[in-house]
């Protein structure tokens, strides 16, 4: 049975840091690329970043290269998402899945609630 958890999320002032990790289970982590995906109150989920199984070649959203980073500990079958320089817009639940496209490819998790406010 797949799972994935995600934590580390958390209310931050613009500008500051965060960063979540996702454990997955229940499948061969390592031979998948792992994605974050965050949906903001009335607006549906998007893709953020991605980090594929060979290479560990990363790819962003527009809205966040350059201030997160996407990485993968195979040993552990984690995905963690660092995040600085933090907006409000950024304002959303965060949640991980396999692959890279605009859906997962297992249900989803509860994600992790992050909130950017002063």
């Amino acid at each position: 049975q797949v799972q994935l958890v995600e934590s580390g999320g958390g209310l931050v002032q613009p500008g500051g840091s965060l960063r979540l990790s996702c454990a997955a289970s229940g499948f061969m982590f390592s031979r998948y690329a792992m994605s974050w995906y965050r949906q903001a109150p009335g607006k549906e989920r998007e893709l953020v970043a991605v980090i594929y199984a060979v290479g560990g070649r990363t790819n962003y959203a527009a809205s966040v290269k350059g201030r997160f980073t996407i990485s993968r500990d195979n040993a552990e079958n984690t995905v963690y998402l660092q995040m600085n320089s933090l907006k409000p817009e950024d304002t959303a639940v965060y949640y991980c899945n396999a692959g890279g496209g605009l859906s997962g490819l297992w249900d989803w998790g509860q994600g992790t609630q992050v909130t950017v406010s002063s």
